[in-house]
């Protein structure tokens, strides 16, 4: 089986929505990139795969987790393996806090979702259906909280949607929609920068 991690990464031009590749040690397709995945285990259940899997390569439990399809064309692999895939969420506050205190294992790599490698096996197929599963689902779902923290600025939110859909999003248009909805709450506390303070905002668990 195997896993599509996505999170958020902080670049130059702003967030960017990445996944962990993994480089294969053996043949077929030795040095090639591949999704995280491993066979499943006798005594495992299949969420339980997913989320060793995700954690063997990331060190972190997701924040959303769900399969996403069964693999199983007849090219697919030399011995024709059916694969059943998960997707998942994690927060990118701690992928961050992760990465500062701990080395991610020498063969794993992140990679922009928009610039991956050649993937072994029919992994690019796989990876770009996720991709297409949470730009479909992040429209009319609360998707996006799975690579927020509990509590947000609508910046930080906006950033995720523009780093999920690939494009930008008006500020005011998308700053009146939340505004005039139930579905966030907002806090006693703000977020201090450069700029002025923002206020906090956490999803309304009760809308």
């Amino acid at each position: 089986m195997s896993t599509v991690i996505f999170s958020l990464r902080s670049a130059a031009d702003g967030d960017r929505l990445m996944l962990p590749l993994v480089r294969r040690t053996r043949e077929p397709h030795l040095g090639m990139w591949a999704l995280p995945g491993g066979w499943l285990d006798v005594a495992e259940n299949l969420d339980d795969a997913a989320a060793r899997t995700l954690a063997e390569t990331t060190a972190l439990a997701p924040s959303y987790l769900e399969q996403l399809y069964t693999f199983g064309d007849v090219d697919r692999a030399p011995s024709r393996t059916i694969s059943i895939v998960y997707w998942a969420l994690l927060r990118s506050d701690l992928v961050d806090a992760q990465r500062a205190v701990a080395d991610a294992p020498e063969n794993v790599e992140w990679f922009d979702v928009d610039a991956l490698p050649e993937l072994a096996f029919d992994h690019r197929r796989i990876a770009e259906y996720a991709l297409w599963r949470l730009r479909n689902k992040v429209g009319y779902s609360r998707i996006a909280a799975g690579l927020l923290p509990d509590a947000f600025t609508l910046t930080e939110l906006r950033e995720v949607y523009e780093a999920v859909l690939g494009r930008r999003l008006d500020p005011s248009n998308f700053r009146r929609l939340l505004e005039g909805s139930d579905e966030l709450v907002p806090t006693d506390s703000f977020r201090t920068g450069k700029h002025r303070p923002a206020r906090l905002y956490r999803y309304n668990a009760d809308a």
